[in-house]
């Protein structure tokens, strides 16, 4: 049985290697031969301890990730955000490696997102405006500046020392940063990331211009919402798995249409593998619902284990 600690999956991980894990486990996804179980989603007593379970299986992986945001954490020293990546042996069904992986998610989340922008967002993309201060933005950030020209990055967050830590994170990185409202930053921006807790939207849909690329990611449990549903009949809808964006994700509130074939919805697998089509003009506007499938995890637990075997 194979185990690699969190210290040690946190040194392997690079945005690289995520990248390439993703853009595989979202072809997968996309493939009749894999399958993606319904989330378990569950909390304990203390009401803002929750966790998540995802399950998956595709030609050479099976398993689980197993996700826990625990609030209290910070005054232990802890990161409030957990997961632990279990994978079955495929012949036997026996346990075959245990992967912390709190950071890798983080990684494996971002590199979803920075993977369909790769293939929806506009090329010439400088300005990225970030809803939300929490974990996951900066690693947000850094993925998508690896795959366009971002110049300026706009945080859109309440004041606090957290949003302001951001800012000074990702203006290190040797790019543009501030803080900046919900309207001046969806006007200004080519890309908008939401990553929130939101149960309402974060933006007015006639704030969105035309060739803005939209990454709605924090949407993955019933109730969440990020984005003004005028929005959608104006865009291009994309996401990681149809059957779990309806059910936990953003398309969540779009239910009734799409099954009304009113709004469609196509897997970002089927554009990376060119059985349709990304971005086709300057002006189109694009979403893409980031839930977060369990493949992802499998795929990511597959190339850190390739990683750590090379390392050796």
């Amino acid at each position: 049985m194979i185990y690699i600690s969190e210290e040690e999956s946190a040194a392997l991980v690079t945005h690289e290697l995520a990248f390439e894990a993703a853009r595989e486990a979202l072809v997968a996804a996309a493939s009749p031969q894999s399958l993606v179980f319904p989330a378990v989603l569950g909390r304990t007593q203390e009401a803002t301890n929750t966790f998540s379970i995802k399950s998956g299986s595709s030609d050479d992986l099976t398993g689980v990730k197993i996700g826990s945001f625990w609030s209290g954490n910070p005054a232990r020293g802890l990161p409030r955000h957990n997961s632990t990546i279990v994978l079955l042996d495929q012949h036997t069904g026996r346990l075959g490696a245990v992967i912390e992986a709190g950071k890798v998610n983080a990684y494996r989340t971002a590199a979803a997102d920075a993977v369909a922008a790769d293939l929806l967002a506009s090329k010439q993309a400088k300005v990225l405006a970030i809803f939300g201060a929490g974990n996951q933005a900066g690693f947000e950030v850094r993925a998508l500046a690896r795959i366009r020209p971002i110049e300026t990055v706009l945080v859109v967050a309440r004041p606090s020392p957290r949003r302001d830590a951001l800012v000074d994170q990702i203006g290190e990185r040797d790019l543009e940063a501030r803080a900046a409202l919900p309207e001046e930053a969806v006007r200004a921006a080519d890309i908008v990331v939401t990553a929130t807790p939101s149960r309402e939207p974060l933006f007015d849909a006639a704030w969105v211009g035309p060739g803005t690329h939209i990454v709605s990611m924090g949407s993955d449990a019933p109730g969440k919402r990020e984005l003004p549903s005028d929005l959608f009949p104006r865009a291009r809808l994309f996401c990681d798995l149809l059957s779990q964006s309806v059910q936990i994700g953003e398309f969540q509130h779009l239910r009734d249409e799409i099954d009304a074939g009113v709004l469609a919805v196509t897997p970002i697998g089927d554009v990376i593998e060119k059985r349709a089509p990304g971005r086709r003009f300057d002006n189109e506007i694009t979403v893409f619902d980031s839930s977060g499938i369990s493949l992802q995890d499998l795929y990511m637990a597959g190339a850190l284990i390739r990683a750590k075997a090379s390392h050796r």
